[in-house]
């Protein structure tokens, strides 16, 4: 019976492929499971989809960048540090444009399979290490989510827009009015305004030549 082929030096295993593929995934083969181990994480990574609320959020496949320090401790790894991404929204008052920058810490325990924190805690509660790996895009999602403000603002003190005219109050003279009429006086008002004179029109030749004389 012919012996299995060996794996070719430097072949990835179908698990580190797998991980390659999908950039949140983290091996923990080097940090390891004896409580006090640490590795630090710095990595770039591009945010999916749903990394928003309805006026503003983190655009599909911009560059999430990862400060993160993993810690093995004895019911499972606590990932602990800071998540930078761009934002870009609208103003809910003016609607212009806002391009940010969001910063925020986070920190979330994944609990080994079978451990006390994972039994005394609900499914939706508790991360899990699958394996050896962790999945950092649904942690970082919810951070990012539940940062992000309902209703952006260009600037705390953004006038919004005129309701007349729609333009920016911001960019409008200081002195900018609009006319307004009490609509109980409107139908009076129509009714003393004077009508004007009708066009006048060029007369008969005959009537012209008695003009001139």
């Amino acid at each position: 019976m012919p012996a299995a082929p060996l794996p070719r030096s430097g072949a990835a295993s179908p698990d580190a492929r797998r991980s390659a593929a999908n950039p949140w995934r983290i091996e923990l083969r080097e940090l390891g499971r004896r409580a006090g181990s640490m590795q630090e994480l710095e990595r770039t990574v591009p945010a999916p989809e749903g990394f928003r609320v309805e006026l503003i959020g983190v655009p599909a496949g911009a560059p999430v960048q990862l400060h993160l320090r993993l810690e093995a401790v004895m019911e499972g790894v606590l990932v602990s540090g800071t998540v930078e991404a761009p934002l870009v929204g609208q103003c809910a008052r003016c609607l212009e444009d806002i391009e940010d920058t969001l910063s925020l810490p986070v920190q979330e325990l994944f609990a080994y399979e079978g451990s006390t924190t994972e039994a005394t805690s609900d499914e939706d509660e508790v991360r899990l290490v699958e394996g050896e790996r962790i999945d950092l895009e649904p942690m970082v999602r919810d951070a990012v989510v539940l940062s992000l403000p309902l209703a952006p603002v260009c600037d705390e003190d953004c006038a919004g827009l005129c309701a007349e005219c729609g333009q920016r109050w911001d960019d409008l003279p200081d002195d900018h009015s609009h006319e307004q009429l009490d609509p109980r006086w409107a139908g009076l008002a129509a009714k003393l305004t004077p009508a004007p004179p009708p066009p006048s029109s060029p007369g008969t030749p005959g009537e012209q030549n008695q003009e001139e004389n």
